[in-house]
């Protein structure tokens, strides 16, 4: 008996422990795990090394061909972190299964102005930084470096525009709109976003609801007073106006979860009332 169809996005320890604790609280749920690769160690890699473009594009085509997800009336998607924009892309790209419930987690809705400092003996990590930080634009990170391709400061929007892979594309923030992308996001039940109120990991914290943060002053412009907002560009305005848009905020830092608020998210956004649940 299968009485719900979920899916999860993120790569890390305790991952599994959270697909035991959906079908705690929702038993039955049948739980798919979404990976580039079958291999853990490609698959850890793909986090950081990769094209976002192909990388969605695999992710549709695993969906579609799954024989229980490709015959599921709808499914429920929690992403965590850059798994969060990354779900929200695969809603906006090719959405076959429909997702009707997608909850993120700290995600970079809005991108980084900042990469992920690294520590002070973490020589890998700096040599890394350095390559993001030196070569954002060329072709080589934004077809190459994950967090390259979501990387957007307002102060330099137009390279941004130019050329970014992936941010700016399924953000809908360039002249030529993809009316698909709104089409499909609208088509979600709920969109929750979840921001954690002391994370010093996403710069700015504020992305996860898509808000923006000048970088010279530290101001932040809601949602509701962007564009992108205003226009609505991706869908976001629809949802929030027929109450399908939740702004949520959870203590501690970046992916410092408590079992409360997952089995909260389940219940609230997961549960057996929602339109996703189906009999096997």
């Amino acid at each position: 008996m299968c009485r719900q169809i979920s899916y999860l996005c993120y790569n890390a320890e305790g991952l599994r422990s959270i697909g035991t604790l959906v079908n705690e609280t929702n038993p039955g749920t049948f739980t798919y795990y979404i990976r580039i690769d079958d291999d853990g160690s490609a698959d850890r890699t793909a986090t950081f090394f990769g094209n976002l473009t192909e990388q969605i594009e695999k992710v549709c085509a695993d969906l579609e061909a799954h024989p229980i997800l490709a015959n599921a009336p709808a499914i429920n998607a929690l992403g965590f972190s850059q798994g969060g924009q990354f779900l929200r892309a695969y809603v906006e790209r090719c959405n076959r299964p429909r997702v009707a419930n997608l909850v993120t987690f700290g995600s970079q809705h809005n991108g980084i102005s900042e990469f992920q400092r690294c520590g002070a003996n973490d020589w890998v990590c700096r040599g890394w930084d350095g390559l993001l930080k030196g070569q954002t634009w060329t072709s080589f990170a934004q077809s190459r470096l994950v967090p390259a391709q979501y990387y957007r400061d307002p102060a330099d929007l137009d390279s941004y525009l130019e050329n970014s892979n992936f941010l700016a594309d399924v953000n809908n923030e360039r002249a030529v709109k993809n009316a698909a992308y709104k089409r499909n996001l609208q088509r979600l039940d709920k969109f929750a976003m979840y921001i954690f109120a002391d994370d010093k990991t996403v710069v700015p914290k504020e992305s996860a609801w898509f808000s923006e943060v000048n970088t010279t002053t530290g101001d932040v412009t809601k949602l509701q007073d962007r564009q992108l907002y205003k226009e609505d560009w991706i869908g976001l305005k629809t949802l929030d106006e027929e109450s399908r848009l939740d702004f949520r905020v959870t203590e501690g830092g970046h992916m410092q979860l408590s079992e409360d608020v997952l089995v909260d998210v389940f219940k609230t956004y997961f549960g057996l009332d929602s339109d996703a649940r189906l009999d096997l």
